[in-house]
This record gives C-alpha cells, sequence and structure tokens, in this order.
C-alpha cells in the first residue's frame, strides 16, 4: 500500500499566510499540515509517499529535507509548470502505484485520525474502484449516495447546481472528507487531460463502475486549510527552519 498527498494547491482560505508560504507548511496544533498528514499515513504502516507540489515548491522541499524525509520513501511529483488540479494531479503521479495492491489519496489540509486499514479492509471487501470517506457535516458542496453508498451524483447547494446520476432516486447527501482509496485499475481508466477533479472523474466512472462511500463520523476530522479561531496560527520559516507566532 503506497500514498499521495495532495499538497499542490495554493491554499486561498489560508491567505494572508499563503502569499509566501504553501499550505502544507501552515501550522495548526504544533505541527505543519504536512506532518500531521505523513504521521497520519504512517500510523497505518506506510513508508512510501509522494506529495505533489506546485506553490512555493522549494519550500516544502527543504522542509521534507529538513525533516530526513520524515524517515520513509518520501517521492515529490512537481506541478511548478502547470497547476492539475486533484484529478491531474492523481493522474500525473500514477507510476507511483503501478506496484500496489491499493492507493490512498489524501488531502494535505485535512487533520483525521481515520483508521486507514480498516477503511482499507472495507475498499477490498467492497471491490469499489474507489472508496470516499465521507461524513455527516455542513458544507456546499456533497457525493450523493443510494441505500447501499453507491456514488449517484453531486451537489453544489451553494449555487444550485447538481448532477444526478441514472434515474432519480432517494438519495442521502455526504461531505467528502478529503481522504480516498483506489483500486490500481482505476488508472488506465483515466481519460481526461491536463486540469480535472477527482469528482469528475469519479461521476463519470460511477456510471458504470462501483464508486461507494465510507462513513467515518466517529473519528476526528478538522479542516486544517481553514483559518479559525481554535486552529494555532503559526507559521513555518523557511529560512531560519523555524516556527514562528
Amino acid at each position: 500500500m503506497k500514498a499521495m498527498i495532495l499538497a499542490a494547491g495554493l491554499g486561498t482560505r489560508l491567505k494572508p499566510f499563503t502569499d509566501s508560504h504553501p499550505k502544507a507548511l501552515y501550522v495548526a496544533g504544533g505541527k505543519t499540515l504536512l506532518e500531521h498528514a505523513v504521521n497520519h499515513l504512517k500510523s497505518a504502516g506506510i513508508t512510501d509517499i509522494i506529495i505533489n507540489i506546485h506553490h512555493f515548491t522549494n519550500q516544502i522541499i527543504e522542509f521534507v529535507h529538513l525533516k530526513n524525509d520524515f524517515d520513509i520513501k518520501i517521492s515529490i511529483s512537481d506541478e511548478t509548470d502547470e497547476l492539475l488540479e486533484t484529478g491531474g494531479g492523481v493522474k500525473k503521479a500514477s507510476w507511483f502505484f503501478s506496484d500496489c495492491d491499493c492507493a490512498i489519496v489524501r488531502n494535505v489540509d485535512i487533520i483525521s485520525d481515520l483508521d486507514l486499514l480498516r477503511m482499507k479492509k472495507f475498499h477490498l471487501h467492497a471491490r469499489s474502484l474507489a472508496t470516499l470517506a465521507v461524513r455527516n457535516r455542513e458544507t456546499s458542496r456533497y457525493f450523493l449516495f443510494d441505500d447501499r453508498m453507491n456514488l449517484r451524483g453531486w451537489e453544489n447547494r451553494k449555487t444550485g447546481e447538481q448532477r444526478i446520476l441514472g434515474e432519480p432516486s432517494i438519495l442521502t447527501a455526504f461531505a467528502f472528507s478529503g481522504i480516498q482509496i483506489l483500486d490500481p485499475g482505476i488508472f488506465p481508466m483515466i481519460i481526461e487531460e491536463g486540469k480535472f477533479s477527482l469528482t469528475d472523474l469519479y461521476l463519470r466512472l460511477a456510471e458504470t463502475e462501483k464508486i461507494v462511500g465510507y462513513p467515518e463520523d466517529g473519528v476526528v476530522w478538522k479542516d486544517g486549510g481553514r483559518r479559525t479561531e481554535n486552529v494555532e496560527r503559526r507559521t513555518w520559516d523557511g529560512e531560519r527552519g523555524t516556527e514562528n507566532e
């Protein structure tokens, strides 16, 4: 099992910090978001991780080196020339997963203690092409699932946009938690090019393939990419290798 951390985003919700730093180096709870993500993956025994980067790439590379690659194997997928969004980023890094049974893809800006090994067991038992960690929480965008937790649509309640697959039926809305497990068989099916989102990919594949939701309301989950009063507002100073208030 290998993993990818999606860390290439611009982190606009963390401005003004991200005017001069990548969001992956924002400090919450005494650690950078990148450290939270790596430690979470390491807790599941994962020792081979690829990180995609675009915004202030040198700072992330320097930080990874400073941490001695977190004492595991770290690879970098460099998107400096063009930000590929989530789907394009995963497609570019697909070579990394050629020799594993499943791929965990995780956003850098969430803090979670989700049991990844239990989720993997669920994923393999479901025989799904992709398993999406979801929860009941308020947001503007939701995945829509049928009574068997098969992905059947998506909606944006802020704009009113909605996409329903197949015949209308009773669907339940869940918010995506930023963690997914992919079967390696998904990569040859990615025909999209350039910039595209994983959401668009999943909705296309769900027409014919099994994409399922994995409810995980019982675990700790925080949106580390949003500035709130209960998140420590400290930054990592790449020039001095220190954290500043």
